[in-house]
């Protein structure tokens, strides 16, 4: 029988897991954390009863995914939920761009942008998913849907920053450049455009969904799904070395390039190990977990129906603090994620105490305590907040690498998303999951399609070893 190793829980890696046991393999997985999931875990942060999430919060692409659909994570007790608004963006003057399900509802409060919005993103919304059957996947293909291709084309690869000058309100521009700031570099590169056009679109066509009961509860359902297809976890297991690993036809990496090269980057090929060498990471945050009493006092009250607020004012000054993030330079107003998970899942709650959810983008190997300039920027929206907090929390960028190793120097996407390396990670190639050792394949977010609770990093590294498989039959 076909023997599989598969090293790291987090989600891709037990994608990879499932899909290789459903084909009638043999699969261990080796965790070496006491509890599977990487950063799609949740629990109890700041006080008893109340429910955080650890990385991952929201999941459009999640709920959308297609090997998530075909495995029926709901058959193993997970379920979506979602907020009234999906995502606010407010501004200084008390108004705020407001992301719903609804392209029409949301183009009606954009106002003067109305048509505008709905022509930018309203038909990505509609053929979402055949597009995205051509983008989550590896860029060097032959398109399924050349035409849908083609027409996304000339938007993608623009800079966000021509993208935000299509709009003429500050609303519908800060909207979209907090979308746009998910990419976590400079927001005047090319192809900058394209990260946030398909959040935004993802938005749309499935919206901004919590798991109930906290992220861990994917974690649970994809753990209850490798169990159904036969496949076993060991946690408290580290590999530090090959000979950690035990002998096995197929071996499966959720690992970052770095901890690749320190297991095999004496056996690797030169061209591949060159490749790894310069893989860039770059994407830190500084995460913030509060207890509140009550609810945040926001001046604008849109902000209080949202799932996700995203803080960092107009579109010039997210520019602006990104690109100096990128430079390397901490700013007093970083671009803040904020998260109110418990609006769609009271059970996060305990009584009036409800779990709120912050990161902040910082500097790559930021040193610095960034938890006050968190509040500042919720404060300058939302006066009085600090008034009503109970207990916080806060994970800087060695932290997070500590408590896990793939997020390096505090980055949390696996990877910088810039220049050439937002297409090709970890490297240029057709099937860019082999790391060429025989048998031996990378299958983390830092392949494509990247970052996102989508499993289909896991997914597409375990075809490219089924395909080899297949052929040496």
């Amino acid at each position: 029988m076909t023997k599989a190793i598969v090293v790291g829980a987090g989600p891709n890696g037990l994608a990879a897991a499932i899909h290789l046991a459903r084909q009638g393999i043999d699969v261990h997985v080796l965790e070496a954390q006491d509890a599977i999931g990487g950063g799609v875990r949740s629990g109890e942060l700041t006080v008893p009863g109340v429910i955080h999430d650890h990385c991952s919060a929201f999941h459009p692409l999640g709920v959308g995914s297609p090997f998530w659909s075909e495995i029926d994570l709901a058959s193993y007790g997970l379920s979506w939920k979602w907020p009234e608004a999906d995502c606010a963006h407010p501004l200084d003057d008390g108004t705020a761009g407001v992301l719903y399900q609804s392209v029409v509802q949301t183009a009606k409060g954009l106002g003067a942008d109305g048509r505008r919005w709905r022509a930018a993103v309203g038909g990505l919304a509609s053929g979402f998913d055949d597009l995205a059957e051509d983008l989550l996947r590896p860029v060097i293909n032959i398109p399924r849907h050349p035409i849908r291709l083609a027409l996304f084309g000339p938007r993608a690869v623009l800079p966000a920053t021509a993208v935000a000058g299509w709009f003429r309100t500050e609303q519908a521009r800060a909207l979209y450049g907090g979308a746009a700031a998910h990419a976590y570099t400079r927001l005047d590169r090319p192809l900058t455009a394209s990260l946030g056009l398909m959040i935004l679109a993802s938005g749309h066509r499935y919206g901004w969904p919590v798991a109930e009961g906290g992220s861990g509860a994917i974690t649970r359902a994809l753990g209850a799904a490798l169990a159904a297809a036969g496949g076993r976890v060991s946690t408290g297991v580290t590999v530090r070395s090959r000979r950690d690993i035990p002998t096995a036809d197929i071996v499966m990496l959720d690992l970052s390039p770095t901890q690749v090269l320190d297991l095999y980057g004496d056996a690797m090929p030169t061209r591949i190990k060159r490749s790894y060498r310069r893989y860039r990471e770059g994407s830190s945050a500084f995460k913030v977990d509060f207890a509140i009493e009550g609810d945040i006092p926001w001046t604008n009250p849109d902000c209080g129906r949202a799932g996700t607020v995203h803080l960092g004012g107009s579109f010039e000054e997210i520019a602006g603090t990104e690109r100096q993030r990128a430079e390397g330079r901490m700013v007093p107003r970083p671009f803040v994620l904020l998260g109110q998970q418990y609006l769609a899942d009271r059970s996060r709650s305990a009584g009036n105490i409800n779990p709120i959810y912050a990161y902040a983008h910082v500097p790559f190997r930021y040193t610095g305590d960034a938890t006050a300039a968190v509040i500042e920027q919720i404060e300058r929206f939302a006066p009085g907040f600090r008034d009503r907090i109970v207990a916080t929390v806060s994970t800087g960028t060695a932290e997070l690498q500590a408590r896990n190793p793939s997020y390096i120097g505090g980055d949390i996407i696996g990877g910088a998303n810039d220049r050439l390396q937002i297409l090709f990670r970890p490297r240029i190639a057709l099937d860019p999951y082999p790391i060429g050792v025989p048998g031996v394949y990378l299958c983390s977010q830092s392949t494509p399609p990247g970052a996102g609770i989508h499993g289909l990093c896991g997914y597409h590294a375990a075809e490219s070893a089924l395909r080899r498989m297949r052929r040496r039959q």
